[in-house]
This record gives C-alpha cells, sequence and structure tokens, in this order.
C-alpha cells in the first residue's frame, strides 16, 4: 500500500512539474515536456515494434479505409 500511495504522489506531483516546466519553456526551441519525464515511478522501458511489409500494408489499408469513411 505504502508503494501505491508513492505512485499516486508522483503522479500528482508530476504532472504539476511538467505544467510549470511547459509554462516556462520557449516553444520555438524545445518540445512540450511530459508527465512522465518526471515520475521515477513511469515505465520508460519502451519496447519497439519492428515493422515489416505486411504490417505496414495492414497500417496504410486501416489509414486508407479511415480516411475514406470522413469524406
Amino acid at each position: 500500500m505504502a508503494e501505491g500511495l508513492g505512485r499516486e504522489r508522483w503522479t500528482h506531483t508530476s504532472v504539476v512539474m511538467a505544467l510549470i516546466a511547459n509554462v516556462n519553456r520557449d516553444p520555438k526551441k524545445t518540445r512540450p515536456f511530459k508527465p512522465e519525464q518526471f515520475n521515477p515511478y513511469a515505465n520508460t522501458d519502451r519496447r519497439h515494434i519492428k515493422a515489416d511489409k505486411q504490417s505496414l500494408a495492414l497500417l496504410r489499408q486501416a489509414l486508407e479505409a479511415r480516411k475514406d469513411s470522413t469524406l
């Protein structure tokens, strides 16, 4: 329970820290900060998906279908 409380508090704190950093940043020089960048509990292990021809073809079909349905 103590770890859950710490995670909840850091989630709140990291949102406030990101807000302060974004208010004081130069939008022409830097990208917006995300709360995960300030949260020590955030999972920074991002797994990369390998893009092969089949998965790219499926993605293309899905995007084209979405584009056609919005017209």
